[in-house]
């Protein structure tokens, strides 16, 4: 099972389109959940574009004042869904996973960053969280920091922190590691401040059912926050294979050209590290595309040349 948790800071850019799309078919993601939306609705022609094709279903939750709108979204092949609730900070599908039969909610949020509404919604966590009988997933940004150290600057106050590790602990939930980076939000001062406001919170239940879950944050290069990979591991996972580079593509008629123009038309911003990141894994995603295409075109090819030759053999040996 795998998904992304991302406040994606509004979604009329074409890039974070073909970010998730790219994402989804190299992940193969089973839901999407995102934050910050800024719409009230999508039409399905870019739900489609977003889930690659893939059959999805998903609720969407206008903005409301300044929360600025939810989407989530999961895979119907993956998972029955049997419930859908929407709250003031959340969406939660009550889902069943086709595989292995288990039973779970999704949760994905959305913290307010005033913070006259933050009780409100560790409140509405508490009630969400403390009536379900089934494991629990909870993900996305919080506005709210754990620790000390999940900030870069000393501008620190105890309150929210102490009430949001007071709520987890009753809850009884436990926060999946972050690999990848230390922070996941940044903002744009020159002086910059650095805090890890999104994270992917379990229940004990469904710990135990995805022992190996792990939580991976990607490239923040397109909005301020950073997406979390949310992988349960299970090793009886389809297998997907590593991209492998063939040095016959190389010889092959307007191949270079092909690389060229997908490099240069593929549009990428912050760091230079980050850009080449963006453009290689576009890069990649195309290649693998290609490569199936002519490894198609070429057994065509190689079954329509044989036909021929066993035509042509039958007719030598047939009597005059």
């Amino acid at each position: 099972m795998k998904g992304i948790f991302w406040n994606c800071n509004g979604f009329a850019d074409g890039k974070k389109y073909r970010f998730l799309s790219d994402l989804t078919k190299e992940k193969s993601l089973d839901f999407i959940a995102l934050s910050e939306t800024g719409r009230a609705n999508f039409p399905q022609t870019t739900l489609n574009t977003i889930c690659a094709g893939r059959d999805f279903i998903w609720h969407c939750m206008a903005p409301r004042g300044r929360s600025s709108g939810m989407i989530l979204g999961s895979h119907l092949l993956t998972f029955d869904i049997g419930e859908i609730e929407e709250g003031e900070f959340f969406i939660r599908f009550k889902l069943r996973h086709k595989e292995d039969d288990f039973k779970f909610n999704l949760i994905s949020v959305y913290g307010p960053a005033q913070l006259d509404q933050k009780s409100n919604f560790l409140s509405e966590m508490v009630r969400v969280c403390s009536k379900e009988a089934l494991p629990i997933i909870i993900g996305g940004d919080f506005n709210i920091i754990r620790r000390p150290d999940e900030k870069n600057n000393d501008n620190y106050s105890d309150r929210w922190p102490f009430m949001f590790n007071a709520v987890i602990d009753a809850l009884n939930l436990r926060e999946i590691d972050l690999s990848g980076r230390k922070y996941t939000w940044a903002n744009n001062l020159p002086n910059q401040t650095f805090e890890k406001l999104d994270r992917v919170l379990v229940c004990t239940d469904f710990e135990s059912k995805y022992a190996h879950s792990t939580v991976y944050a990607l490239s923040r290069e397109i909005s301020d926050h950073t997406p979390l990979l949310f992988s349960t591991n299970n090793p009886s996972t389809t297998y997907q294979p590593q991209f492998k580079f063939e040095l016959g593509w190389l010889l092959r008629e307007g191949f270079c050209e092909m690389v060229s123009e997908i490099w240069q038309n593929t549009l990428a911003s912050g760091s230079p590290i980050e850009r080449w990141q963006m453009k290689i894994r576009r890069l990649r995603q195309h290649l693998r595309g290609w490569a199936m295409h002519l490894s198609g075109a070429y057994k065509k090819e190689k079954s329509t040349l044989l036909n021929k030759l066993d035509e042509l053999d039958k007719r030598q040996k047939a009597p005059c």
